[in-house]
């Protein structure tokens, strides 16, 4: 498969508001980590804010969708999906509540 094919997928995975909202929090927190694991030169920070994103996506997944993410088999395509919502929801492309 390509991405192209598993975005619509990823998105019926993420077809309620509060797990978008859970990833969408979670993907903020990471990006803010990533930044200030480089302003305070302190790599950790990235691992913890990886943690943050994981945790409150994996939240929405399991107590929202009821659903297994899609990471445990896709990951990469996951991750990748889960930055093109992020950016599609800043754009408008895309709602938190569909």
């Amino acid at each position: 498969r390509t991405l192209a094919e598993f975005y619509p997928f990823y998105l019926k995975e993420h077809c309620l508001g509060s797990t978008r909202l859970l990833h969408f929090l979670g993907t903020s927190g990471f990006l803010i980590s990533l930044f200030l694991a480089w302003r305070l030169h302190n790599p950790r920070l990235v691992a913890l804010g990886a943690v943050f994103a994981y945790g409150l996506a994996w939240t929405g997944h399991f107590f929202c969708e009821k659903n297994r993410p899609a990471t445990f088999k896709h990951p990469i395509y996951s991750l990748l999906s889960d930055f093109r919502l992020y950016l599609e929801i800043l754009t408008g492309r895309e709602k938190i509540f569909p």
